[in-house]
This record gives C-alpha cells, structure tokens and sequence, in this order.
C-alpha cells in the first residue's frame, strides 16, 4: 500500500462502533476564518518550468490547418529550444453546446489545454463613452458572445474613473451569467451579488427566474418597486451627470485622467497575468482624446503653435498642444508591455457610430479612434470602427482564432520571477502567412498570497478549466437527497491528505481554501460553495499528519447530470488540487422507491474534521450520514484487508412495508464480477418522510489485493429482484 494511501483512514471492523461516530459533532467546528501570512523561502532557487506557447497561424485571413510538431522553431531569447509537446485545437471540430433538444451530458466536448482556451474580457468604458452608447452597445456584444464556442470562457468588467476596472462576472462558461452582467453592467438596483468567491456567479433580485429579459412587472399594491427600465434610467441620468461634471477644458485635467487611464489598465494586464492562455480584450469604447499623445489635431492650433515658434515667442508655445505629451505617451507604452507580457490582446470597438446623429448626447467628444487603434495594433488586435461592423468583424475574429498549435519547451530558469521573451518561426513560412503568439513567460516566483485578485482569477481558471490534477490530493463523497422546491440537497465530504497539505508549512496559522462548483455540460453552474479556513498548526498538525482534512459543504442542485469540481489550495505556499467528479441527480418520485448509495463507515476520531459555515439565510439541515441514532463520516477511499469486516450504510426511500434481505457482488476496474466478498444485513431503521436507514456488513474474504467496486441489492424475502444502489469503490491491500 502506497503511503498516500496509508494516510487515509481504514474501516472500522465491527458495526457496534457507529456509537463512538457521534463525537464528528463536537469535532466539526475546530476552524476560523483564515489569517494569511506572507510565505517563507529559503536560498535561490533554479527550476526546470514547462512552457506552453498556443499559436495562431493566418494566411490570406483564414487559419492555416495541418502543421505538424516539426514546422515549428521555439527561441527562448536568442537560444533554440527543444520542443517537448505539441497539441492542436480546432475549434471547428468541436460539437456544437447541448441545448433541450440534444440532453447535455458531462463532460461532452474534448478537453481544451488551459494555454489553448479562449478568454474574452468584454470591458464597457465608462470613462471615455457616452453612457447611452454603452447602453445600445450591449445588444450588439450579447449577439457576439452567443456565437463564442463552448469551450470559450467570458468575464464582463466596466471601467469608470471613480472605481477604475471593476470586474463583474469572471471567466465563466456559464452563458446566463454572462448574459446577465452584460444587461445590468454591475448597477445595484439590478443586480446583487451571489456571495460566490470566486466571482462567477451573478444574482440579480428578482427571483430564481431567467436571468433575461430583466423587466417585471410594477405591483399597484407596491409603488416604490421600481422596474428595471427605470433602473437603467437612473444609471444613464447618473453616468451622464459625472461626466458633464468631469469634463472641462482644463488641459492638465484630461492629461491626469489619461494617465489613470492608463495605470488602471496596467493593473487590468497585471491581474489577467494569473490567467493562462490568451486573453481578448474586447475594449468597447469611444476613446480617449489622442491629441493628447500627439499633439493637438485642429489645423488653426497647430498653425498658430507654429507661428509662434518660428516667431521665437516661445513662451507662447505650448509643447503639449504643439507634440503631445511625453508622459501620457510613455504611460500608455508602459500600460501596452504590461498588457503583451500578459498574453492580453487588446480588440478595439469603437462605439461612437452607435450615437444617433453623432452628437445625441446633447455634446461632442474628440475623435478617440486613433487612441482605439493604437492600443489594439500594439497588442495585435484589430480596430472595429462602427456599429455595423461588429458582428461581422468579430465572426472573422472568432474564426481566425479557431485553429490553436499549443508547443512546448522546458527551460531551467532562476526563481526571480525575470520576464522571458519568446519568438516562434515557421521552418517554410508562405507568403502572406502571419504568427501570433505569447510574447514571452515569466520565471517561477514566490508566491504572495497578499495578490488576492489575481489568485482568486487563478482558482477560477482552475474550476473552469476541469483537469484534475495538482500537488495536493483529496478524494469527494457526494450523493443527492431528496430536498425542498424540485431541488437535492447533496452533502459533499472532502477529504485532504494531511502530508500534502503540510508540505510547504511548517508553523503558525495555515489557511486553507476549499471551492466547490457543480457545472453542467452547457457550463451553467447548479451552485457552489467556498470557504477559507484558518488552521492552528500548533493545535491540529499531529491530526493533519495521521490522516487529514474532513470538510463537509453542500450543494441544492437540480435534476441533471453535473461535474463537481473542487478545488484545495494551501493559501501560504499556493500549492493546489482539483478533484472532478461525476454526480447524476434524478428526479426524486415519492411514488418510486429510490436507493442511495452505499456509504462506509469509518470513525472520525482519526480526522480533523470541519462543517461549512452556514451560507446567507440558508436552513442549516440536519446532518444526513445517521445511522441506528448515531452520526457518522462516510469514507470516500476505503481501504481494507482480506478478513476485516466493516460496515456500510444505505438510505432508501418509500420502499415496500415488508421484510428483505441483501445481496452484493463485487466487479474489478473493468465492470468484470469476481467471486469473493460476504455481505450480512445488520439491521434497518425508519427515520421519517419515508426514509430508511439499512446496515449491512461486508467482509471482502477471497479476494486479491486491487481496486474494486462493490454492487448492493436489496431484495425481498424470497429473493426475487428488487432495488440495486449505485457501486462504490474500495480497495483491498
């Protein structure tokens, strides 16, 4: 037996130890909320990284298709690197997303390299649009997103001078999210959020309806409920207000919004860093005055500037009208590196052609078209010049991006967290055949937990993207229940291998972060829950080590097929896990007799173990793992030995009022039965609303050290066939 194995606790031998399972209750509430603190290292260190560099390849507008490993060179600075992997994603070929017609089921696309996955930043400017313009672009974007690929990811963000980039829903596959903070842009009266830490869940206040269209109904018996027309009123009124307050004559005013301009989108570049692949920032704007980098653009200011100069009034010359100014200039390529360096490539709307009679604003902006430009020309985007041109820009877009070569390479870097730049050829490029790639990576650094944002993009990066994996291992229990309004309750049990969890810590308070999302096939999110926990190494390390983590959440799911996804991240060192698992929730019939899953029990004495903290005006349920009057943990890796016997517990539901037995079988990996294994009924109890609590034992005699599953059946007194339970896996050493 392995020893991350042995690490997991065993089963207990005998059925009568259930009673000492209700001490789980005095042990679930031995965390608090986390205090971080900034991480340890010790001397310099050199790792071996491993980079991936997603490509795309044009000729003549269209995607260039068919290239192998060999058409590729990767130089890390001037050094040639030697290729170690090498993927293709056509997008082209993936299947278009489930809808009612074609039933989702999980996971049916092709998993898509994190490197290779689109994301589209859809940012609203605020600061440089007239609000009305912003408000008519939005039909547009949502006509853009519902063309995206189910594998493509979406954040919404706006950015306004008073509050800078504020990002609304993060990278979601989840379209009725995105949807909705397209319609409502953040504003309070529309929208409130879900509580969700991660930030891929948008509310709005009306309900658990659709999210779209955001109208209801004003009540006679409720004047002051206001509908969302007037909502969006008042946010036009409103945005409309601060900028005829802001905006003056005042040259030295706009150069200093400019430059915050431009900081804030450095901060913007900085945070999407966390995120792996390329990020398209689709910018919709009216631009910013770009007289303010070049000097002014009115042919009788620029004439006048000149006169005085060749005059030698040149106390009458202003540099800034006549050049532009140098700062904002250096401000705006400093914000551009950030952004490259990023993978951000910024596609510029220009959203004034969306202005009736170009002016119905009741005032008129500079012309920002060349600012647009330049942002997007620097960071190899396009420039979308009106309205009209949109969808059809963006198709062509969508499509050029389709075809991804994602290559490999492993350079030994320092641990300094330098930025490395990177160029890729082709060994016979074509004529009129364009690359473009990641400019560069940056070296392994620190990790500093104090960066919440950018690890917060991170995590969800990791929940969305659903490749398991990492360096810290858990294992889930997570079965439906019959709940209340046509929704399960489906208790989740985590379990954490304490060893791994302790690998970078050594004292003091260790925060530990647990999110948990259950995602359709479509990439709607069911629900979720998150936590950060806050462990006293002083108090519970010697617990950690003999076994590990128990934490139990629970997620109100629907009936469908989901994926649950969760996610373990040690908050000091950044060290993480994700865990998937399959999870089917039927439609509970209280005239069909249902069959939970079998569950074993184990002891919790072994365990630290923890309980979620309640959730907004959630009910806290009842604890649902109770057999024979007593609590207990169900075990998600059971191991046993040949001649232990143990216990597991079933829950059913309005079965028949008459006696039966049970019977098992037991298969290997391949669904293949093998003989061997002793199941006992123990005894069966009823527990209200037409639940059963049913004790059996199980003794896997004769059977080899492996990895099984064990197949329960509840029977009637003569045998007959009756009900079977979902298998569960156990392993025997």
């Amino acid at each position: 037996m392995s020893d991350r194995h042995s690490r997991f606790a065993r089963i207990g031998s005998r059925a009568t130890a259930v009673a000492a399972l209700a001490l789980a209750a005095a042990l679930f509430p031995v965390a608090s909320e986390a205090a971080t603190q900034p991480p340890r290292f010790g001397g310099e260190r050199t790792d071996v990284v491993a980079v991936e560099i997603p490509i795309q390849v044009v000729r003549d507008g269209q995607p260039v298709r068919g290239l192998i490993q060999a058409d590729f060179a990767i130089f890390d600075g001037k050094k040639k690197q030697e290729i170690t992997g090498f993927e293709v994603i056509d997008l082209a070929a993936t299947p278009p997303a489930p809808t009612s017609a074609t039933p989702a089921t999980i996971n049916p696309l092709p998993p898509v390299s994190p490197a290779a996955r689109r994301h589209f930043l859809i940012l609203f400017d605020l600061a440089n649009s007239e609000p009305k313009a912003i408000v008519r672009a939005r039909a547009a974007v949502q006509k853009v997103v519902d063309r995206l690929y189910p594998s493509d990811l979406v954040a919404v963000a706006t950015h306004a001078p008073s509050t800078g980039p504020k990002l609304l829903v993060g990278f979601t596959s989840d379209r009725r999210q995105i949807a909705g903070a397209i319609e409502t842009l953040g504003r309070p009266e529309l929208v409130k959020r879900s509580g969700d830490p991660l930030n891929l869940i948008l509310d709005t206040q009306f309900g658990s309806g659709p999210l779209l269209p955001y109208q209801v109904p004003v009540e006679a018996d409720d004047p002051g409920k206001r509908t969302t027309a007037i909502a969006l009123e008042e946010f036009l009124a409103d945005t409309e207000d601060n900028i005829r307050r802001n905006r003056a004559d005042d040259r030295r005013y706009e150069t200093q919004r400019l430059t915050d301009y431009t900081r804030a989108l450095s901060d913007l570049g900085k945070m999407l860093s966390s995120v792996a692949g390329r990020k398209y920032v689709v910018l919709l704007s009216e631009g910013f005055d770009s007289s303010l980098l070049l000097g002014s653009t009115n042919e009788s200011e620029r004439a006048e500037q000149q006169t005085f100069a060749e005059k030698g009034e040149i106390w009458k010359v202003d540099s800034d009208v006549r050049f532009g100014n140098t700062k904002n200039a250096n401000d705006l390529e400093t914000m551009l590196e950030t952004l490259r360096r990023a993978d951000c490539v910024i596609q510029s709307v220009d959203i004034g052609g969306l202005r009736e009679g170009g002016g119905g604003e009741g005032f008129s902006r500079p012309n920002g078209q060349d600012g647009l430009f330049a942002m997007a020309d620097q960071t190899g985007g396009e420039l979308f010049r009106n309205f009209n041109d949109l969808a059809e820009a963006m198709a062509k877009m969508l499509d050029r991006t389709s075809v991804t070569y994602v290559l490999s390479f492993q350079p030994t870097v320092p641990r300094d967290g330098a930025y490395h730049k990177v160029r890729v050829e082709l060994a016979k490029p074509a004529r009129g055949t364009r690359l473009s790639h990641r400019a560069g990576y940056f070296a392994p650094n620190a990790y500093d937990p104090r960066d919440v944002q950018a690890h917060l993009l991170d995590a969800a990066e990791l929940i969305t993207n659903g490749r398991e994996g990492g360096a810290l291992a858990s294992s889930l229990v997570a079965v439906p229940f019959p709940g209340t309004e046509d929704k399960a309750y489906v208790p989740v049990v985590v379990e954490i291998d304490g060893a791994s969890l302790l690998a970078a810590a050594e004292s003091g308070p260790l925060p530990t972060e647990i999110y948990a999302y259950a995602i359709a096939a479509d990439g709607t999110i069911g629900d979720f829950f998150g936590q950060t926990l806050g462990l006293d190494l002083a108090k519970v390390k010697d617990k950690l080590l003999q076994s590990g983590l128990k934490y139990y959440g629970h997620l109100e799911l629907p009936p469908g097929e989901w994926s649950l996804r969760v996610l373990v991240r040690n908050g000091r060192s950044g060290d993480s896990g994700l865990t998937v698992l399959p999870l089917s929730v039927p439609r509970f019939d209280p005239a069909t007799p249902a069959l939970l899953r079998p569950f074993f029990l184990e002891s919790p004495a072994s365990w630290l173990m923890v309980r979620e903290k309640p959730r907004g005006d959630q009910p806290d349920e009842p604890y649902p793992f109770v057999v024979q009057k007593q609590m207990f943990v169900p075990a998600s890796r059971p191991i046993l030995t040949a001649e232990q016997t143990t216990s597991l517990s079933l829950v059913a539901y309005h079965l028949a009022e008459s006696e039966f037995g049970a019977t098992g079988r037991v298969t290997d990996a391949t669904g293949k039965a093998i003989a061997g294994g002793e199941i006992r009924l123990l005894g069966h109890e009823a527990q209200g609303n037409g639940r059963e609590a049913i004790l059996v034992s199980f003794k896997p005699a004769g059977l080899a050290p492996g990895v099984y599953r064990l197949n329960l059946r509840l029977t009637d007194t003569g045998g007959a066939a009756g009900i079977e339970a979902a298998s569960v896996p156990f392993e025997v050493q």
